[in-house]
């Protein structure tokens, strides 16, 4: 369940970095390429992906 768990967050976790990539225009080929609200929307999925990480790998006390 632990690995489960860490590979969606990853997985969360790189989308969130690519949609935050296009929308600063460093990486092109789409409709969210140079728009800033990608930015935004890429950089809070990067969060809920960290926040998955820590949950999946917090001890259990």
């Amino acid at each position: 369940m632990r690995l489960a768990k860490n590979l969606l967050s990853l997985i969360v976790l790189a989308i969130g970095a690519l949609w935050a990539l296009q929308g600063i225009g460093a990486i092109g080929g789409s409709f969210m390429t140079g728009q800033s609200q990608w930015l935004y929307v890429g950089l809070v999925t990067v969060l809920v992906g960290l926040v998955g990480l820590v949950w999946a790998n917090r001890s259990r006390g």
